[in-house]
């Protein structure tokens, strides 16, 4: 009430001045000494955030849509599954087998970038449907909240959107006719045929599962939230990364 009480003070005082024709600086002086560290409103906070998550996945996006976005940053780059080792080691030993597998791995983070391109709308219409609670839980809480927020709400639909992108690239022929994806089930086949035998029960071996184009998807995934993260921190802790008022005072609540 005690914030309320002012304004309205300030209001009457405002009108007042005017009525008697107070003069322009008088009025600005005025106008001027209305607190700058009045509480913030949930509206503010709620468009505070928005605006926050907003900037930090077009960025994020626009990072990794690039070329090279994903290929060439070290953090992101997608490689193939630590299980492929046994057929990176064999190809390399085959003249041009070196060159074979940087191409599908080149082909497989062409595809995460193109995808890239395609994220802003969908953390968009997440964004659009954030809560008061959502906004206030994101505001209080670690650096990486938001991120957290946009990966629980969007991963799904993200995952969808970059799913047949990653196929597609991993079925593409290479040298010999042969795709990524036919190589690994290859690999996989043979292992898990020797894995699931007596010998290799003996022996302790597991037969390996894992779905490349699962793999892939979800290792792209990461790379995506790892950005949008790395700007939220920006908009956190360093002040000029606040480029509107809004976000301004919202964030900067939180540096007192």
């Amino acid at each position: 009430m005690e914030v309320l009480d002012l304004i309205k003070r300030q209001f009457w005082i405002l009108g007042s001045l005017v009525i008697l024709g107070t003069g322009c600086a008088e009025l600005s002086s005025l106008i001027q000494s209305v607190p700058a560290d009045m509480p913030l409103t949930e509206a503010e906070v709620v468009d505070g955030l928005k605006e926050a998550l907003i900037t930090g996945s077009k960025n994020a996006s626009s990072v990794l849509s690039a070329v090279d976005g994903y290929y060439k940053d070290e953090l992101v780059k997608i490689m193939l599954p630590e299980e492929a080792s046994v057929i990176i080691d064999n190809i390399a030993k085959i003249p041009g087998g070196n060159q074979l597998l940087e191409e599908v791995v080149l082909n497989i983070n062409r595809a995460a970038e193109d995808a890239a391109t395609e994220v802003a709308p969908i953390f968009v219409n997440s964004i659009r449907q954030m809560s008061i609670n959502d906004a206030f839980g994101i505001l209080n809480g670690p650096d990486n909240a938001a991120t957290q927020y946009l990966s629980n709400t969007t991963r799904t639909s993200l995952y969808r959107l970059y799913m047949p992108k990653i196929a597609q690239s991993t079925e593409k022929d290479m040298i010999g006719g042969v795709s990524a994806k036919d190589s690994w089930e290859a690999l996989t086949g043979k292992w898990n045929q020797f894995a699931n035998s007596l010998a290799g029960k003996l022996a302790g071996f597991s037969p390996v599962n894992t779905d490349l184009d699962d793999y892939l998807t979800n290792k792209a995934l990461d790379g995506m939230f790892l950005k949008v993260q790395d700007e939220e921190k920006k908009i956190r802790q360093n002040v000029s990364a606040r480029i509107t008022p809004l976000l301004k005072k919202v964030f900067g609540s939180l540096d007192q």
